[in-house]
């Protein structure tokens, strides 16, 4: 297997990087503006903003897959334009394309989301996560869109990160208690998306964890895993305030978990003490 990993750098990256390495792939793998440092992969400068650039990227590398897993937040450029250029270019050189998506496509007014969900989202991030899949359902539909959830690892993810500063009291903030998320382990979602890039599944994918939790509660459990003081994790409610975004979306990922051998284990589970 040669795939190519967009976003290698990123933390959902780097994980898959290290999996897709551990297992004999060719990797070969982009950055923005620094590469990562793990050995056995190739590292390409990219920037998916830039017309013609994935296109050269691809013709370097020749992969047999290639696994958008970049994150430009909010940066229409980067989120929406770009991941139609990687689509654009994966059909054009007959590569697999496995694209990550997000629960931020909805708005939560349902609350519980399968795949046959279609995106209504209330933020800018949502909106330019939306239009990328719409775009690569209709320019590769032969490709794989996974939809994923908040992502947890074993101390490195940004959430992680913000419990960390909150119980030490070196950062001010709440964690609302009426933000519902399915958190996933970044291991579970790495495994589940080299899963995709070797198969010819098409369509939509639901890789989140079994557990529906507030982001107060991730914390908490975080907090105890970590030998830290949960008291200490102040709680408000997103809906008393002005940060833009939905309150429950639990992904349903059980149709998904019917065509992966990966489980994707709830962080109940995964966030037990160590």
């Amino acid at each position: 297997m040669r795939v190519l990993i967009i976003g290698g750098s990123g933390f959902l990256g780097t994980e898959l990087v290290r999996q897709a390495t551990a297992a004999g792939w060719e990797t070969a793998v982009t950055y923005c503006s620094r590469p990562g440092s793990i050995p056995g992969a190739s590292w390409y400068q990219l920037d998916l903003r830039a017309p013609g650039h994935v296109d050269e990227v691809l013709a370097a590398v020749a992969p047999g897959a290639v696994i958008n897993a970049t994150s430009g937040g909010s940066d229409w450029a980067v989120t929406a334009d770009g991941s139609i250029r990687v689509a654009m270019a994966a059909v054009k050189r007959g590569c697999r394309l496995v694209h990550v998506s997000s629960d931020a496509v909805f708005s939560g007014s349902r609350i519980h989301y399968d795949e046959t969900c279609l995106p209504d989202p209330v933020t800018p991030y949502g909106a330019a996560k939306a239009a990328a899949e719409t775009a690569v359902r209709l320019l590769a539909p032969a490709a794989a869109i996974a939809r994923t959830s908040l992502i947890i690892g074993n101390g490195g993810s940004v959430h992680e990160r913000m419990v960390h500063a909150l119980a030490v009291g070196t950062h001010d903030g709440v964690l609302f208690t009426d933000d519902i998320r399915c958190p996933v382990h970044v291991q579970d979602l790495a495994s589940a998306l080299r899963e995709l890039a070797m198969s010819d599944q098409a369509g939509i994918f639901h890789l989140a964890g079994a557990d529906a939790l507030s982001r107060h509660e991730l914390g908490v459990l975080i907090a105890q895993r970590d030998g830290l003081d949960a008291t200490r994790l102040s709680t408000g409610r997103r809906a008393d305030t002005r940060t833009p975004g939905a309150l429950y979306v639990r992904l349903d990922s059980s149709a998904t978990q019917g065509r992966v051998r990966t489980r994707l284990r709830g962080a109940r589970e995964f966030l037990q003490l160590r």
